[in-house]
C-alpha cells in the first residue's frame, strides 16, 4: 500500500479533536488545581502556623501522595482523560509516571522490577531537568548573576 493511500484511509478513521475545548478544559482544571494548592498553603500557614516555605513543601508532598494514591487505585488515568493536561501539572504528572512504572513491574520484585523500572518514564525528565539547570546555572554565573 502506498503512503498516500494509507494516509487517506487513516484520515478517514482518525478521531476528531476539538483543540479549543481541550484547551479550555486543561486551563480551567489546571487553574482549579493551582487554586487548591494555594488554598492548602494558606490553610497550613494560618491554622498550623507554618512558614510559607514549609507549607509549600507540605502541599507538594500532599499532591505527590494524592497523585500516587489515585494512580494505585487506577483512578488517575480516568481523571487525566477527563481533565486533560490540566491535571498533569509537573508534580502530579511526575508522581503518576513514577508510580505507574513501579506498579507495572512490581511482580518482578523490588530490585529487578520496581527499582530498575521506576524511572523508566520519569528518568528523561530528571536527566534533562538536571542538565538544563546546570547549563542555565553556568549562564547565570558567567553573566554575573550569582549572588
Amino acid at each position: 500500500m502506498r503512503n498516500t493511500k494509507y494516509n487517506k484511509i487513516a484520515d478517514r478513521h482518525k478521531a476528531e479533536e476539538n483543540r479549543t475545548k481541550n484547551l479550555l478544559i486543561a486551563f480551567v482544571s489546571g487553574g482549579i488545581i493551582g487554586f487548591l494548592g494555594e488554598l492548602i498553603i494558606e490553610v497550613f500557614c494560618l491554622w498550623m502556623k507554618m512558614s510559607r516555605s514549609d507549607a509549600s513543601s507540605v502541599m507538594i508532598l500532599l499532591f505527590i501522595f494524592i497523585a500516587s494514591f489515585l494512580t494505585a487505585l487506577g483512578v488517575f488515568d480516568k481523571l487525566a482523560n477527563k481533565f486533560r493536561c490540566g491535571l498533569l501539572i509537573p508534580i502530579t504528572g511526575f508522581a503518576h509516571s513514577m508510580t505507574s512504572s513501579a506498579l507495572d513491574y512490581k511482580k518482578e520484585g523490588l530490585i529487578y522490577g520496581i527499582g530498575s523500572n521506576m524511572f523508566k518514564l520519569a528518568g528523561n525528565a530528571i536527566v534533562y531537568g538536571v542538565v538544563s539547570a546546570w547549563i542555565f546555572g553556568l549562564i547565570r554565573y558567567f553573566l554575573g548573576g550569582v549572588v
